[in-house]
């Protein structure tokens, strides 16, 4: 049968206007099945790597794996050399040399490793009417009310009295107890339900139920609290007042899963932004011989601000760069004023059952590829970089070229909110940077939700980024 001559309409429409469509149509099945079998190593990663300590640890095993050796200041550094760098247990650098000279410039990766989650207060540990509890800061934005009922496990670390160091993890294997913060039945709960949604469980009420059996001596009070502390000090050699040095932190203690009859999408607890984090991670490791000097740069507290030394609002990534350079005689400054860099961020997957708070056409969707986002902020872009025109231009004609299937997306409505990355930091520092990420469905939720389709097109962004 004769193929059907194009209208000049059609012709036009395909020549002039956006052909966009969803990657699954767009993709052979062996393509598919070489993204569903990335995501499995991706699935592992968010098991082993629910906290940014653990994330930095995990990075330096797969790293030490792949033949790349901590980073020795002042090393003049061949090419195709690989190197990390640990800052304080909770941010790392992973490098390959280029090689070009490094005054060229570097090409940079940057994504978090920090997520939502509830953390210990100082003094957590009490007893209220036989039952004992752990008082929580909760860190960075959730909503309260979805950590009520959910089973957590604990992860951190105590520093003791003496100065030890005692790393817990408790929760995840299928032996250990798990922890939960408790809700009033519906049955009771009239007066709960006249709060607003945001006031529906408090910050002061998500005290987590770690036991409720007590010691048997009835000449001491708080029995509860003591059999509890009695426990963690046969198990872990600590005192009550080593909580004072402690940073614990409770996160969901469920695994990784496959979502959906056709098992298309993955659902975890922290996929922002470890999503990125290990794309952009095995993108550095299966980097070979780079024309330009390759690093990803996987970060803390960008929950929070970015703020503190492990976070990118501090000098650690400038003055790794300007140690870097100055083994070549180079000034640092130069060599990041000659860098680019994707910010390997998330975004808002749209969710039809809310609409309200996306316009579609400047929406990312799910399976729609990886996500390049110009930019990010609040409402009159409080809080970007936004990407010059020139750059964006750049990465859009590299992931064509490279057939990287991606798309384009804001951070929900002009007036709804809005949220910001790590990219205004880097930017500060006199660096070219866009957002590239995975869009995410129920984002800082305790179980996220992302396309395996995406997740592997991210690691293809990352991987043509650093060979170009």
């Amino acid at each position: 049968m004769p193929t059907e001559k194009k209208s000049k309409g059609e012709a036009l429409s395909k020549k002039l206007l956006s052909q966009k469509k969803n990657a699954v149509l767009r993709m052979t099945e062996k393509e598919i099945k070489e993204a569903d079998t990335f995501c499995e190593g991706y699935k592992q990663f968010l098991d082993d790597a629910k906290i940014e300590r653990e994330a930095v640890a995990e990075s330096v095993r797969l790293a030490k794996k792949a033949g790349f050796k901590e980073f020795v200041q002042g090393k003049k550094y061949k090419p195709g050399e690989k190197f990390y760098y640990v800052n304080r247990g909770k941010a790392i650098i992973l490098g390959v040399m280029g090689k070009e000279s490094i005054d060229k410039g570097i090409r940079l990766a940057a994504a978090h490793i920090d997520s939502p989650r509830l953390d210990m207060k100082q003094n957590p540990l009490y007893e209220d009417k036989e039952l004992c509890l752990f008082k929580t800061h909760y860190y960075g934005g959730i909503k309260k009310y979805q950590w009520t009922t959910v089973p957590l496990s604990l992860h951190g670390v105590i520093i003791k009295g003496n100065g030890e160091s005692v790393p817990v993890n408790i929760g995840e294997d299928k032996n250990d107890p798990v922890f939960c913060i408790t809700d009033i039945l519906p049955h009771l709960a009239s007066e709960q339900m006249k709060r607003n949604l945001a006031q529906g469980i408090k910050g002061e009420e998500l005290n987590i139920l770690i036991g409720s059996r007590p010691f048997k001596d009835d000449k001491v009070s708080n029995k509860v609290k003591l059999n509890i502390m009695s426990i963690l000090n046969d198990k872990y050699g600590i005192v009550e007042d080593d909580f004072i040095s402690a940073e614990l932190e409770a996160v969901p203690a469920f695994k990784a899963s496959d979502v959906g009859f056709d098992r298309s999408l993955v659902g975890a607890y922290g996929q922002d932004d470890r999503v990125c984090a290990y794309t952009a991670l095995r993108a550095i490791l299966d980097c070979k011989d780079p024309d330009k000097t390759c690093l990803t740069c996987l970060t803390d507290k960008e929950e929070t601000g970015s703020d503190g030394n492990t976070g990118l609002n501090s000098s650690y990534l400038k003055y790794f760069i300007c140690d870097l350079a100055q083994a070549f005689g180079f000034e640092g400054r130069h060599v990041i004023s000659a860098s680019e860099c994707l910010s390997a961020d998330v975004n808002a997957a749209f969710d039809p059952t809310f609409p309200e708070g996306y316009e579609f056409r400047n929406a990312c969707q799910i399976n729609y590829g990886v996500c390049a986002t110009k930019f990010t902020g609040s409402r009159g872009k409080s809080g970007t970089s936004d990407a010059s025109a020139e750059f964006v231009g750049r990465v859009r004609a590299l992931f064509d070229k490279n057939k990287v299937i991606w798309q384009t997306g804001e951070l929900g409505k002009v007036d709804a909110g809005g949220g910001g990355t790590v990219a205004q930091y880097i930017a500060n520092l006199d660096m070219e940077v866009i957002d590239v990420g995975v869009p995410v469905l129920s984002m800082h939720a305790p179980f996220e939700i992302t396309s395996k389709i995406d997740t592997f097109m991210a690691y293809k962004a990352f991987s043509v980024f650093f060979a170009d």
